[in-house]
């Protein structure tokens, strides 16, 4: 257990929960937005919780299992990543305490010192993810910090990662090395506001110059 005020230099990480099974505690609305961030990234979730909220009961045909019930000591042992949001201290820090005694990673909402992992301000575009964090001790900080990001880096980052990985990967299957293109310099170029504005050939034809591919 760890004070919110401790500072502690955090590992970061993502994670691919894709097939994995991961238990949500708690039916209300923090708990439905913690289950459908699983559900979007293909986790399999069960829900623990007596009473669910609309934006749960929304949720249901995508969960795997629903146990309309109290949190029982011992429930969390058996998944790979369990969420808690009940807003009841007492239960979250039980669950907390099965999952660590289980080895099991676990997130108690707006409750540092009852995680064992602290999930970051997120904004997604495609494959690519912008993560930020304050190790807990401001969220408010983080969102702001990662809206100011979304903002400057403009839209369309996924449609740039794919375009990148495309070239990358025809530099490999000829046999080519990935670090013998400058790819910062193709990043700091007109590149990125190319993909922005959707003009995708003159985009391609840039990294394909680049790339020799």
């Amino acid at each position: 257990m760890t004070d919110s005020s401790t500072s502690l230099t955090l590992y970061p990480v993502s994670l691919d929960l894709l097939g994995r099974p991961c238990l949500v505690v708690g039916g209300g609305p923090v708990a439905a937005r913690k289950a459908r961030t699983l559900l979007e990234c293909g986790a399999v979730v069960t829900l623990i919780a007596p009473t669910l909220s609309d934006d749960m009961e929304a949720l249901v045909p995508s969960l795997h299992a629903v146990e309309r019930r109290r949190y029982r000591r011992g429930d969390a042992a058996t998944f790979r990543l369990v969420v808690t949001a009940t807003g009841r201290p007492e239960v979250d820090g039980a669950v907390y305490a099965d999952a660590e005694g289980a080895g099991v990673w676990v997130n108690s909402a707006d409750d540092r010192a009852h995680s064992s992992f602290i999930l970051p301000a997120v904004h997604r575009d495609g494959a690519v993810t912008v993560a930020v964090s304050t190790g807990g001790l401001s969220p408010a900080l983080a969102s702001w910090l990662r809206t100011r990001l979304a903002a400057r880096c403009g839209e369309n980052l996924g449609t740039l990662a794919q375009v990148l990985a495309d070239a990358r990967l025809r530099l490999l299957e000829a046999g080519g090395r990935s670090d013998s293109v400058d790819w910062a310099g193709l990043l700091d170029g007109p590149l990125p506001a190319l993909v922005q504005s959707g003009d995708l050939d003159n985009a391609r034809a840039i990294v394909r110059s680049a790339v020799g591919h």
